[in-house]
């Protein structure tokens, strides 16, 4: 690569404006942007490298905030914890991560996953020895026996294999964070619900509010970003109150958990494509629809529509997920389906569908990491489209639609490449029939 690059771009969103910029062009030096400004003021020497997008629509490298690298696409709970080594999850996790980077996704937070096997992918990206997207990454959830992750019955106990850490007490959960910092994760995912629930359906607190606050002290006071999976009301609640930077879900979220959010300047990462892409496309053929689980993530749904449409009104930040990583959700697939749901069910515009996925999900990956904003300083990650999502913000969802990908200043050097699933992470009893990447939706003419 060229010590400067000029990207002549022909409609450029910064992501941190509502403004489209026209005919305007990015000199790249480094691996960084170190100017922008209208083409005709910014000549380009005669032996000068140019990427042409003059005819483009340039944004910035889009970012997902919840991507789970180690669960391989997975079926079942258990394809997740134990059929595959930890060695194999992370060359395994290399390979799906630059699924995602084709996809058009520069940046992901993997926010939980077995062992150290995300920050191995991170490292190795880091030290350039791979080429994947800036990675944040988090070590295995810290959950209670009410908790997410804690899925075996307590005669089999956690397997060491697990995406979740068990921790019985609050000394074993500080303990927990500290061990977790000190192996190099980014961020520390705290299970705040899962399993137990009450009568009347409410989901339990994994946790109770003043452990909750002592777990994200800790991991504020040892500079980390705190994370939680809390769906239900009192999750929700105590992480807002406990001031967790990223709270996954919040689908039962009340008026009480958004002040607490707002007061604690806390985000919101919906992730309402898993429950949309469930609602969708399993078949009775699968297990979660002979169980039910389409009509509970139907109630799911609606409750968080409703009570996310009040945040976003409010003004909570709300970065962008999708929880890739299962059959239902494959990598490289869907991440954009988080986006079309903000301008079809949220409210958002466009615009703000943009933003939320570029600079406002910048607030929660790595700070030294400079991406998500198009302007000098940060990095030169951004996508060139041969259409206007501004317009329909769908075409994110058409790979055809992408004219290029680059990250760090430098076009990706390879597209997205087939493998055979029964390979890779089929290897346990299914909670899903097929693998509904979208060839296989339009196969099954699903709506």
């Amino acid at each position: 690569m060229a010590d400067k690059v000029f990207v002549r771009c022909g409609t450029l969103f910064t992501g941190d404006s509502d403004e489209l910029l026209k005919n305007q062009t990015m000199v790249v030096e480094g691996g960084r942007i170190s100017r922008i400004g209208p083409s005709e003021a910014l000549p380009v020497p005669a032996d000068a490298e140019v990427m042409d997008f003059s005819e483009r629509f340039v944004i910035p490298g889009l970012i997902d905030v919840h991507t789970h690298l180690a669960y391989g696409n997975a079926k079942t709970e258990e394809d997740i914890d134990l059929y595959a080594s930890m060695e194999f999850r992370a060359l395994r996790g290399m390979y799906f991560a630059h699924q995602v980077l084709a996809a058009g996704f520069t940046s992901i937070n993997a926010p939980g996953d077995s062992g150290m096997v995300t920050s191995a992918v991170r490292d190795a990206i880091d030290a350039g020895l791979f080429e994947g997207p800036n990675v944040t990454a988090a070590g295995p959830y810290i959950t209670s026996r009410q908790g997410l992750t804690d899925w075996y019955p307590t005669w089999i106990g956690a397997p060491t294999t697990s995406i979740g850490r068990l921790v019985k007490s609050r000394d074993e959960a500080i303990e927990e964070i500290r061990r977790q910092v000190k192996d190099g994760v980014d961020g520390v995912k705290l299970a705040l619900d899962g399993i137990q629930r009450r009568p009347n359906g409410e989901h339990i607190a994994a946790f109770s509010l003043d452990e909750t606050k002592a777990m994200v002290d800790e991991i504020h006071r040892l500079g980390k970003i705190a994370i939680a999976h809390a769906r239900g009301r009192e999750a929700t609640l105590y992480a807002g109150k406990a001031g967790v930077d990223l709270i996954f879900h919040a689908s039962f979220m009340d008026d009480e958990g958004l002040e607490a959010v707002l007061e604690n300047n806390c985000t919101i990462s919906p992730t309402l494509t898993l429950l949309r892409n469930t609602m969708d496309f399993i078949q009775p053929a699968d297990p979660y629809y002979r169980k039910g689980r389409r009509d509970v993530y139907a109630i799911e749904w609606e409750a968080a529509v409703q009570a996310l449409q009040k945040a976003r009104k409010a003004g909570v930040p709300m970065p962008t997920g999708t929880d890739s990583g299962f059959a239902v959700t494959p990598y490289g697939e869907w991440h954009a389906r988080e986006l079309e749901i903000y301008v079809e069910h949220l409210g958002f515009s466009p615009l703000e569908a943009l933003r939320a996925a570029t600079s406002v999900s910048a607030r929660v990956l790595r700070p030294r990491h400079k991406v998500g904003v198009l302007a000098p300083g940060y990095r030169a990650d951004f996508v060139a489209l041969h259409a206007d999502p501004t317009s329909n913000i769908s075409v994110l969802l058409e790979h055809e639609k992408f004219a290029a990908v680059v990250l760090n200043g430098k076009r990706i050097s390879e597209p997205r490449r087939g493998y055979d699933p029964k390979r890779v992470s089929d290897f346990a009893m299914t909670m899903f029939s097929d693998l509904y990447t979208r060839d296989r939706v339009a196969e099954l003419q699903i709506n």
